[in-house]
């Protein structure tokens, strides 16, 4: 069977669900004695992948987001990025074609952690060669679509989008917006929906991800009323806002809640970042089946139904 791609399933779809990131570490490889995770425990990410398959996920990102050879570079394992893109991709492409579902494979480029000049160092064209590389062995290992998530800054999204040309994968894409509804580089959802335009070449599909399910609605409400024409990417963090009250992670039923207002304001892929387990994923997808598309929900009725989106703390976001 070849490889699912997103297009197919967007046609073929209302509403797709992703998987989310658990167990994977800030960087998206989380180091054990020294030797990235896609070695040390690829039965342990396959298990992941498979979980997130068997709750109801459509699409599932490669352990590779921290994958590139500027975050590698503290690790001393810059030289290993392409070998550890592939593996990430053969290990997700491998639990995709176990399942008897329609599964897309996206290969997960996170942001280098480096600023771009003239704030930084960081030029163009190295960020397109480091993204390349990366992308190249994420099509090779078997992904039919690049996943760009997480990223700050515009420039450097611009930079992963000409990666993915390059390697001839289509891609899809987040900014990453914190407490104060900004990225890291401070840009505001309604800016970068205006410049989006831009980028070339230009995504199947773009959004956001965010800390807190009630906090990332009422940014998605924003690029709603800028008019972004893509298909749109919700994707919250389950623990991020309106911890329980023993400190752990969300409650299922608030993923699915906050699923359902997603579809309702109008996502077309929804799913989740840190915290998000097969639980929740599970919850979504039954909300997302069980219930009726509604009106598109006011940023009161967001508040009414999620509460208040809290500001973040130092101790929470330990």
């Amino acid at each position: 069977m070849p490889a699912e791609t997103l297009a197919r399933l967007l046609a073929a779809r209302d509403v797709l669900l992703t998987d989310g990131l658990p167990e994977r570490g800030p960087a998206g490889l989380a180091l054990e004695r020294g030797a990235p995770a896609a070695f040390a425990a690829p039965a342990r990410i396959q298990a992941v992948a498979k979980a997130a398959i068997d709750a109801g996920a459509d699409l599932i990102r490669t352990n590779s987001a921290g994958a590139n050879a500027s975050r590698l570079r503290p690790h001393g394992a810059q030289a290993r990025a392409a070998v550890l893109s592939r593996m990430a991709a053969e290990i997700a492409q491998e639990a995709a074609e176990r399942s008897e579902r329609r599964v897309v494979v996206a290969g997960a480029i996170g942001p280098t952690g480096e600023i771009f000049a003239p704030m930084g160092t960081l030029r163009h064209a190295l960020a397109v060669e480091i993204f390349h590389e990366q992308a190249e062995a994420l099509r090779d290992g078997g992904a039919s679509v690049l996943w760009l998530g997480g990223f700050a800054a515009l420039e450097e999204l611009a930079a992963a989008a000409e990666a993915a040309q390059r390697a001839g994968l289509s891609w899809c894409g987040t900014m990453r917006f914190d407490s104060a509804g900004r990225t890291l580089m401070g840009l505001a959802p309604a800016p970068f929906a205006a410049q989006a335009g831009a980028l070339a070449p230009q995504p199947e599909a773009l959004g956001a991800e965010g800390p807190g399910p009630a906090r990332l609605l009422h940014t998605l409400l924003t690029l709603c009323a800028a008019g972004v024409e893509h298909p749109l990417i919700a994707q919250a963090d389950a623990q991020a806002d309106a911890l329980t009250e023993d400190g752990t992670e969300s409650d299922p039923r608030r993923m699915a809640e906050f699923a359902r207002l997603a579809r309702d304001a109008g996502a077309r892929i929804i799913g989740g970042g840190a915290g998000l387990t097969a639980a929740h994923l599970g919850a979504m997808r039954e909300a997302l089946e069980t219930t009726a598309r509604d009106a598109r929900p006011t940023h009161d009725e967001i508040t009414a139904r999620l509460g208040a989106a809290q500001p973040i703390t130092a101790a929470r976001r330990a």
